[in-house]
């Protein structure tokens, strides 16, 4: 059956549409019109406008586009939406608005406070992990999106942890805590390893563990979420098996295995990223090392010669 049946709203999103050109038009204001505003400020690099665009055309991708309305019909398209939310997206955000930014939002008094909590590497890896392990136990993610809102505050709040989750890697504001090249590899294994617990329970599992994909009445009314109301009560359906070949374990199990793939790339990618950073760093002591050795060693001389 065509995903068409469920009208243009339910498939493409409209007001999303407007809501991220709202905020790409107030990215581009701050960041170059309304510039020399700010008391400390610096141009927009063009790899920061590249990665603010990025993020949000894959925000659209995954949360407007017919994906959103696939990942309620299967579990797999879910747990591809929830790996580009959490995984990558943030990572984009932080790294197009410039640092001097930032650095007057985490400079607010109400917000400073909160980073100095949730902005710890330690405490940011294991909420993460937490709110992600939670989210996807059967009862709550049946119950969640079986609520609008309960579904928005959760995935709200999901999504803040991961953005503090991925703070402590990139960020470069003044006043920050960063963490060296060879913590953050430890943080990086770190983070893959306590999410692996939940994917392992998703992929393992003997048989499909949520209603909202196996359960017709339960599957029409999670459907609300993304389709209008009006909309589904003037069609006639039994389930998701109408939109899918795919049993339910299946599909459930290959959600789970696509998860933690598409978060071994991210990661891989960031990995690499920081051990080339550590690696030029430790290059660049190296040669500091040498170089001042030589200079120790010429003026020993010298001063041997003189005598």
């Amino acid at each position: 059956m065509p995903l068409s049946i469920f009208g243009f709203q339910a498939l493409w999103s409209p007001y999303l549409i407007g809501v991220i050109i709202f905020l790409t038009v107030v990215y581009f204001l701050v960041t170059v019109v309304w510039r020399k505003d700010f008391k400390v400020s610096e141009p927009l690099k063009r790899s920061e406008a590249i990665y603010f665009v990025i993020a949000m055309i894959l925000l659209y991708i995954v949360k407007g586009s017919p994906i959103d309305l696939l990942s309620h019909i299967m579990f797999t398209y879910h747990m591809v939406q929830m790996a580009l939310l959490l995984l990558l997206i943030p990572m984009l955000i932080i790294k197009g608005i410039p640092w001097w930014i930032w650095k007057i939002v985490v400079d607010a008094p109400v917000v400073k406070g909160i980073f100095k909590i949730f902005a710890q590497p330690v405490v940011a890896l294991f909420v993460f992990a937490l709110m992600f392990s939670v989210y996807h136990i059967p009862l709550v993610f049946d119950t969640i999106k079986l609520d609008e809102t309960f579904h928005g505050i959760f995935t709200f709040f999901l999504f803040l942890s991961a953005f503090f989750m991925n703070w402590p890697l990139i960020n470069n504001v003044d006043g920050q805590y960063k963490m060296k090249s060879l913590y953050k590899i430890g943080y990086i294994i770190g983070n893959a390893v306590l999410i692996t617990p939940a994917c392992a329970l998703i992929i393992f599992a003997p048989e499909a563990m949520y209603a909202t994909y196996t359960d017709g009445e339960t599957w029409l009314k999670a459907m609300e979420l993304c389709v209008p109301a009006s909309t589904l009560s003037g069609l006639t359906l039994s389930g998701p098996e109408l939109f899918n070949n795919m049993s339910p374990v299946g599909d459930q199990q290959l959600g789970g295995v696509l998860m933690k793939i598409l978060q071994e790339i991210i990661f891989a990618v960031v990995l690499f990223r920081v051990f080339r950073v550590w690696w030029r760093e430790e290059r660049k002591n190296d040669d500091e090392i040498t170089e001042k050795a030589l200079r120790d060693f010429q003026a020993s001389k010298n001063q041997t010669q003189q005598f």
